[in-house]
């Protein structure tokens, strides 16, 4: 292998949300002249993301591809440098660490932070698609309030339904909860409290089938349920839709080189971003499936940065 296909750094940085962007900006300061490598769509699931009201630091609405904007912009500015490519193979059994992309290019590195981040599972209907933004969310922590005094209803049966479910009664009129099978698989205790909530209805056995709305101005009006046992249909009104069927973390590339739980999230030490591996960080979206916010991902971004700083002191 020739020289030339080969970049070495000493921190490497993999995924562009506010995780890696802010690892970045702290890396960069800390004068370690950090890699960032990010794919064709840079900036993470904020860019699809239109109105941010909870990050901190503004008191209008702003959108989220400008904030991921500003973060990139602001990482560039202090040394970060930015590379798009997609990585396809990973070596963290190696000093330094390898890893290729499809450019052909080798990168090699003394430290990694991983912050490749996770994407909410959709259910994968066109009309569902077409209305995401506009009364379909995956979030309800980000668009809860948007509902207030209306009906809405969750597709889901585990934790996280459950509490979106709950979640949502703070300003939802109504919140019907549509599972597809008889019984939910969140916590005993969850479901006692989501049973006892007098503002939600559950709709066991069933599916949507489509999502109902207009189209100019955009907005849901209603959803399309179908019952797994017989195939009928119903309509029900409903003025937002919430997806719960949980999240898949872009961990693939690290399947039996780091830890992971079950669900392919990356397992960190407590109060810490480093992975089993020493010198490999991760942040963001790929380890926290409790909170899954820009800030706590930001946060995440600047704890790894600064343990990247440390370790790399340290194994001079």
């Amino acid at each position: 292998m020739n020289n030339k296909s080969t970049k070495h750094t000493k921190v490497l940085i993999l995924g562009s949300g506010p995780a890696g962007y802010t690892a970045a900006i702290y890396a960069a300061r800390a004068m370690l002249k950090p890699v960032l490598v990010h794919g064709s769509q840079p900036g993470g699931q904020l860019t699809t993301t239109t109105d941010v009201e909870n990050y901190p630091g503004f008191s209008k609405v702003i959108q989220g591809p400008w904030l991921m904007e500003e973060m990139k912009g602001q990482a560039e500015a202090v040394g970060t440098e930015m590379i798009q490519d997609h990585i396809n193979k990973v070596d963290l059994s190696v000093k330094p660490f390898k890893v290729a992309g499809d450019s052909g290019q080798i990168y090699t590195a003394d430290s990694i932070i991983i912050s490749t981040g996770a994407q909410a599972r959709w259910l994968n209907l066109k009309s569902e698609k077409n209305f995401r933004g506009f009364g379909v969310s995956a979030c309800a922590t980000c668009d809860g309030f948007f509902f207030k005094d209306k009906e809405v209803a969750v597709v889901g049966g585990g934790n996280a339904a459950v509490e979106e479910a709950m979640f949502l009664t703070k300003f939802a009129s109504k919140v019907k909860l549509i599972h597809r099978r008889n019984e939910l698989r969140a916590e005993k205790m969850l479901q006692q409290k989501l049973k006892s909530n007098k503002k939600i209805e559950i709709i066991w056995d069933s599916v949507v089938d489509e999502v109902i709305g207009t189209n100019d101005p955009k907005s849901v009006k209603g959803i399309k349920i179908k019952s797994t046992k017989n195939n009928t249909t119903k309509e029900l009104k409903v003025d937002g839709l919430f997806i719960a069927i949980g999240h898949d973390p872009a961990t693939s590339l690290f399947k039996d080189q780091l830890k992971m739980d079950k669900e392919g999230y990356l397992i960190t030490k407590p109060d810490s971003t480093e992975t089993n591996i020493p010198g490999v960080f991760a942040a963001g979206d790929v380890k926290d499936k409790i909170y899954r916010q820009a800030v706590t991902a930001a946060g995440m971004g600047c704890m790894s940065a600064l343990e990247a700083e440390k370790y790399l002191s340290n194994s001079k």
